[in-house]
This record gives C-alpha cells, sequence and structure tokens, in this order.
C-alpha cells in the first residue's frame, strides 16, 4: 500500500507540488484569518451591543420612574418607607412600548427587591450580583445601572442569541467567500507556477541536448538566482567532461600518431627476418623499434596522466631531493652519468615547493630526456635553485626563436634531424599549468651563441 502511494508522488509534476503546497499554506494562512476576523467581528459587535444597552439603559430609566411616579405607587419611597413586599413588583408596561428597542428591564431597591419590571421579564434572567456594570447570566447581557439620586437600581437584560447571530453571519458570508474562492485560486496558482517554471523546461531541453558532440556552455537569459546557480555548476561540469573528452581524443591521436612508425619498422623487420632468415641486425633493429614503441607508450601514458581530470596533490616537495631522485634514474646510465651535473644553487635549507612529487618527476624526466637527446655531446646541468625553482640547462647547439615559441606544442622537436616525439615539453607544459608554476624557455643561454635552458618556477610552501 506504502509503495502504491508513493509511486504517484514521484511522478507529480513540480507545478503540481507547488500548487498544492501554496493552497494548502495559503486556505491554512486564509482560515487563520477568517478566525482572527470573526474574532475581531465578536468583540466589536459585543462592544457595540453593550454600549447600545448602556445608552438605552440610562433613558428606560427616567422613562420608568416617571411611570412609577405618575401610577403614584413610590410615595412612600420618597420618604424611605419600604413598599409592602407582598405587594409583588409592579409590571411597567413592555419594553415594545418605548421606540429605543425591545429590551427586558427591572428596578430595584439596594435590598435586592425588585420593585417593577417589564411584563416579558423573568427573575432568572437577572440572576446577577446587584453591582454597576455589566454579567451574564445563561442567556442573557445584563448591564446595572444605579440612579445619581435616588437609592435605586436599573438592571436592563439583552439576549446573547442576537450577538451569536451577528457573528455567525459573518462567519458563514467569510466561509462563503474561501469556499468559492480557493478553487479559482488553485487554478490561478497552477497557471502562475507553470509560467514561472517554463524557465526551468528550457533550462532542460538544453541540457538534454548536450551530449559527446555537443559539450559547449548553457547561457539562457533571465534566470532567476536558483536556477542561474543550477546553470554554473552544469556549465562546469561540461567544461570537465569536455575537457576529459579532449583528453582521450587527444591520447588516442597521439597514440595513432606515435606508435604507428615502430609498429611499422618492427613488423617489416621482423617480416625480413623470417623471409630470409634470422640475421643478427634484423632482430636487433626489431628490437630496437621495440624498444621505441615502449619508451613512446611510456610518453602517451604521461601525457594521460598529465592532462587527466584528477586534481594533482599539493604536499610540500624538497626540490633537492626531487632532483636527486630523479638524476639518479639517469647515472645509472653510463652514457648519461658523464653528462649530467646537480647543481645546487641556493644558500641555506633546500626550497620546499607545493605540489605533486609524481607529476613534478615526470616533467624533470622529460626535460632531461629532451636535454641529452638534442644537447649533442655536451654536458647537461640539473640546478635546484635559487628560490624555489629547478632548472634543465644544456650547452648545445639551442633553438632558433621562431621555433622557440612553438615547443610546448604537441609533436614539435627542437631539431627535424632527431629523433624524439614532440611530446616531452607539451607534457612539462601541462604539468605546469596544472600546478600554477611557470615555464620559462631561454635559448641561446647569455653569453654563448647556442644553449638550451628550461626553468620551472614553482610555488613556495
Amino acid at each position: 500500500m506504502r509503495a502504491h502511494l508513493r509511486g504517484p508522488l514521484r511522478t507529480q509534476t513540480l507545478a503540481g507540488r507547488l500548487t498544492r503546497s501554496l493552497i494548502l499554506w495559503v486556505g491554512g494562512v486564509w482560515l487563520l484569518c477568517v478566525l482572527g476576523v470573526v474574532w475581531y467581528t465578536d468583540r466589536e459587535i459585543s462592544y457595540n451591543f453593550d454600549n447600545e444597552l448602556v445608552e438605552v439603559s440610562h433613558r428606560f430609566f427616567d422613562i420608568a420612574l416617571d411611570h412609577l411616579d405618575h401610577l403614584d405607587h413610590l410615595d412612600h419611597l420618597d420618604a424611605a418607607g419600604p413598599r409592602d413586599a407582598a405587594e409583588g413588583p409592579l409590571v411597567l408596561p413592555s419594553p415594545g412600548s418605548f421606540a429605543d428597542a425591545d429590551l427586558l428591564y427591572q428596578i430595584v431597591a439596594p435590598d435586592t427587591r425588585v420593585l417593577a419590571r417589564s411584563a416579558e421579564a423573568q427573575p432568572e434572567q437577572f440572576d446577577v450580583p446587584l453591582a454597576p456594570g455589566f454579567a451574564n447570566t445563561h442567556g442573557w447581557r445584563v448591564y446595572t445601572l444605579s440612579h445619581p439620586t435616588r437609592p435605586l437600581f436599573m438592571q436592563v437584560a439583552d439576549p446573547l442569541h442576537e450577538r451569536r447571530e451577528a457573528v455567525n453571519r459573518t462567519l458563514v458570508g467569510l466561509g462563503i467567500v474561501m469556499v468559492a474562492m480557493l478553487p479559482l485560486l488553485a487554478l490561478l496558482l497552477r497557471r502562475i507556477a507553470r509560467r514561472e517554471l517554463q524557465v526551468l523546461d528550457a533550462l532542460t531541453h538544453e541540457i538534454s541536448l548536450r551530449d559527446g558532440q555537443q559539450l559547449t556552455p548553457i547561457a539562457l537569459p533571465g534566470l532567476p538566482r536558483e536556477l542561474r546557480s543550477v546553470e554554473d555548476h552544469v556549465n562546469r561540469l561540461l567544461d570537465r567532461l569536455s575537457r576529459a573528452l579532449d583528453v582521450e581524443r587527444a591520447l588516442a591521436a597521439n597514440a595513432a600518431h606515435e606508435l604507428r612508425t615502430p609498429l611499422t619498422a618492427a613488423r617489416l623487420r621482423l617480416q625480413t627476418a623470417l623471409e630470409h632468415g634470422l640475421h643478427h641486425d634484423d632482430v636487433q633493429a626489431a628490437i630496437a623499434a621495440l624498444q621505441t614503441l615502449s619508451r613512446r607508450t611510456e610518453k602517451l601514458l604521461q601525457l594521460s596522466r598529465a592532462e587527466s581530470s584528477a586534481p594533482y596533490t599539493r604536499e610540500p616537495v624538497d626540490l633537492a631531493q626531487l632532483a636527486t631522485t630523479v638524476a639518479q634514474e639517469f647515472w645509472q646510465d653510463d652514457r648519461a652519468a658523464d653528462r649530467l651535473d646537480l647543481v645546487t644553487a641556493y644558500e641555506g635549507p633546500a626550497p620546499v615547493a607545493r605540489g605533486d612529487f609524481d607529476a613534478l618527476a615526470i616533467a624533470l624526466r622529460n626535460l632531461l630526456e629532451n636535454a641529452l637527446s638534442y644537447a649533442g655531446d655536451s654536458a647537461v646541468e640539473l640546478i635546484v635553485g635559487p628560490g624555489c625553482a629547478i632548472a634543465v640547462r644544456d650547452h648545445g647547439p639551442g633553438v632558433s626563436s621562431d621555433r622557440l615559441q612553438t615547443l610546448q606544442q604537441r609533436h614539435v622537436r627542437q631539431s627535424a634531424d632527431r629523433t624524439g616525439y614532440g611530446l616531452g615539453l607539451s607534457i612539462v607544459a601541462t604539468i605546469a599549468a596544472k600546478h600554477d608554476a611557470q615555464l620559462q624557455l631561454t635559448s641561446p643561454l647569455a653569453g654563448e651563441a647556442g644553449g638550451f635552458e628550461a626553468r620551472l618556477l614553482l610555488t613556495p610552501r
């Protein structure tokens, strides 16, 4: 049963949910307002009835006394002599004979003896303390008034049902208006909700148009602040997806570009060896081609690591330790050990940068491979410092100024007559950008005709 009830709620439109919630809240607030109006109306009606009762009581008092005096029944009271209780109260003309109001009243002595009352008045209707002011008995509102010069009280009773009827008429009138208006209000709120949520439909449509071929940012005018925030977050997500897809496409393109030549060479060498018998030179050439394939595959993996959307760590990196770790990898090769020198150009403690140790090691390894490959037999220096910087400098032929501007692009080599993949400096540039670092390329060196230096300026810890 619960699952059956939850199903429609999940498929309900947002406009419907907003309309239902608004109707419930507006109806509840309206009901509270109606109750407040009824309470206020009841107070005002009671106040007006009480004022009318006070006004009529003052005028009735004198009229009733005039009737008593005219009938000569109060002469003995003027002499302070009490009237005989056996005679009972006098019955004065009914209130209907007065033009002011249809009220019940009685005249009472200070000892609570009723001297006179209207024809319709009953004792239980005036069962209240004999004191000036208002008091309620069952079904009646009684006002007691004392005469300013004579020791007499007048009590006037007003039926409470008249007041309740006035309040009920107000309540019924407001209730009818509320019942009649709520359906119209529901239709109006639903229409307004649908119209205001059209911008959400537009945003949903724009998001649905995005795919692997269409990742342009969404730009819808007139979005409210909440949906503008959604649009910004979606655009950031689209940007991350676009970059991730670019990395995948670039990796595929680079793989096709870089792996085709060594694979072809290895296949041809092995085919030649099979057709003409195994020769040492052919096998050696095939091994060399496979080694080239291995190195290029490693470069592609480094490129994928550098351009992946995974964030780099931001941990303290000792640049001297980083340089020593990378240099030791090259010193294991006798040909590189004789040419590579580690130089410290700082004073005091080794500089410490914020970054990813493995990523910076990949960048530094690529810089050293390029220098050892393109510098001929000249020396290569791995320089730590000054400051939070690390540089690779060689004293080879260097590069021209126009080629220096394009070296950070993919598949661009320092020299066309040298073997290489054109990915090393591109990988270094990508890693530097993700570290908010600067990659400075200089050629020729100061005071020399040639030479080349690549310097990474990192962020201090």
